[in-house]
């Protein structure tokens, strides 16, 4: 199938560039869901996801969104079956071996968020190689969160913030919340403008909790699996109808 040029992409979508979001932030939920709903094993709903994921970034780059960020492993995924756990690694490495031709070919550039130290060193491995290979392209940036949890993420900006205060590097009385995003994993990227849940979830599930304060929030029942261009576009479509006004009045 031929892929759509990036006008025939943005003209189905009929946003211009200016009021699309930036950086779109996707909880991606419900694989396990969508899977058993089809009588499958829950890592099959794993399986069918990376599809979403290929699919949505792709469009993402071709709307010339500047950063897509996805949730992928958060901290308390490590509570499910081991079987699971494995498959999900797996997938990832092999996520990172097979995509790098199209993120070459597409000009984005990945990066990774969380504490990935903690993941299976072969995943870190072919991670890092991604990473350092697509480092020096200019297009879209994609933010993979991987073992990621907001409130670890605090956690961590709070212990450098207060290092740098015992070494005398920082004055206390300087500290901002300027000084706070410097010390976030996400440290020189721009804040989310829209954050798209999949599986109908009304919460945010630890996810980027600093970073989303002002982020327009856009959830469909669609399961992840499920999720495809047409979900996505309409997705922007809603976010530049709304009226962001950031705390203050408009007209």
């Amino acid at each position: 199938m031929t892929e759509p040029s990036t006008t025939t992409a943005a003209e189905t979508l009929g946003v211009p560039l200016e009021a699309r979001p930036k950086h779109i932030a996707v909880i991606m939920d419900g694989n396990g869901r969508w899977a058993q709903r089809q009588g499958l094993p829950r890592i099959e709903g794993h399986r069918r996801g990376v599809a979403s994921v290929r699919c949505v970034t792709e469009e993402c780059a071709r709307l010339d969104i500047e950063q897509l960020t996805l949730y992928c492993l958060s901290s308390e995924n490590w509570k499910r079956p081991q079987h699971e756990l494995e498959f999900l690694m797996h997938l990832l490495e092999q996520y990172m071996i097979e995509e790098r031709s199209t993120i070459m070919e597409q000009n984005i550039r990945v990066s990774v968020i969380g504490r990935p130290n903690d993941i299976p060193a072969a995943v870190q491995r072919e991670m890092q190689k991604t990473i350092e290979m697509s480092a020096p392209n200019s297009g879209m940036r994609l933010c993979l969160a991987i073992n990621y949890g907001s409130r670890s993420e605090l956690v961590d900006a709070i212990r450098e913030i207060a290092a740098a205060v015992k070494a005398g590097q920082l004055n206390q009385a300087d500290i901002d919340e300027l000084t706070i995003g410097q010390h976030l994993y996400t440290a020189g990227m721009p804040d989310p403008d829209l954050l798209i849940r999949t599986a109908g979830e009304m919460r945010v599930s630890n996810f980027l909790l600093w970073q989303i304060s002002y982020a327009e929030i856009w959830v469909t029942d669609q399961c992840w699996p499920e999720f495809r261009e047409s979900d996505l576009h309409q997705a922007i479509r809603d976010y530049a109808g709304r009226d962001r006004r950031f705390g203050g009045l408009t007209g």
